[in-house]
């Protein structure tokens, strides 16, 4: 059935901005480039594990549905069923209808009966705000707002989130993502080193450095958010592992 049919710092400064502050273009990350290989086969499910009424495959695409007669009562996940990763860059596309989703990265299973799932997440909406930052599910909360670039430290016992640059407008990297129409997410996790960017545009860049905190390592999913009917849709995803 069509989609449409169904709803109607420091030293920790100078070297994130050495890194990757330029704020701009992902040039260097080409998803066809040696070393990445497609995650999800176009055709079924296969190396992923989700709640079966709500995740399926259709027109090539992984989607995931909720209804208005059927809402489901927390956050739940596709979990890819192939091992861990540490150091990578991700690329694929999505499209989201109503709604939030997201993509966990370095994460956790905190529910395997009802596939719910807690780390890193590389967030995006139908919305108008949150698409691009980064958020922990399960966790510290907003890590990196649309346009930020962050350090994360600890004080106290307590999570600092410190905002050491500017690498855009928030309304401006929003006016790149398209409405209910493919978009480009890449996600390169090096290190403590955290980066996303949609359709070419850096969203944020993120320097972990609570300790405690900090994953090095972790599962990867995709979201199914709580809240109104939605449909969420992810195609051509491809991983690279880096040393």
């Amino acid at each position: 059935m069509p989609i449409r049919s169904l709803l109607r710092a420091s030293v920790v400064v100078v070297s994130v901005a050495a890194l990757a502050f330029t704020g701009c273009k992902a040039t260097l990350h080409d998803p066809n480039a040696e070393g990445f290989r497609p995650i999800f086969d176009g055709k079924t499910l296969a190396g992923w594990a989700g709640r079966a009424d709500l995740w399926s495959v259709q027109d090539g695409a992984i989607t995931g549905t909720t209804h208005r007669d059927h809402p489901i009562s927390g956050n739940t996940f596709l979990v890819w069923t192939n091992g861990t990763l540490a150091n990578f860059e991700l690329r694929l596309q999505y499209r989201v209808f109503s709604g939030n989703s997201g993509i966990q990265y370095r994460s956790k299973l905190v529910d395997a009966d009802k596939f719910v799932v807690g780390g890193y997440q590389a967030d995006f909406e139908a919305g108008k705000t949150y698409s691009g930052i980064l958020y922990e599910e399960r966790g510290r909360g907003i890590l990196a707002e649309r346009g930020q670039r962050t350090v994360i430290t600890e004080e106290g016992g307590k999570t600092k989130v410190n905002v050491v640059g500017k690498l855009a407008d928030s309304k401006e990297l929003q006016a790149n993502i398209r409405d209910e129409q493919w978009n480009d997410y890449l996600i390169i996790a090096d290190g403590n080193h955290l980066m996303h960017f949609i359709n070419g545009r850096m969203t944020v860049d993120v320097v972990d450095q609570q300790a405690s905190k900090a994953a090095k390592e972790g599962i990867l999913a995709l979201q199914i958010h709580a809240g109104p009917p939605m449909v969420v849709q992810f195609r051509d995803v491809k991983i690279k592992k880096l040393p």
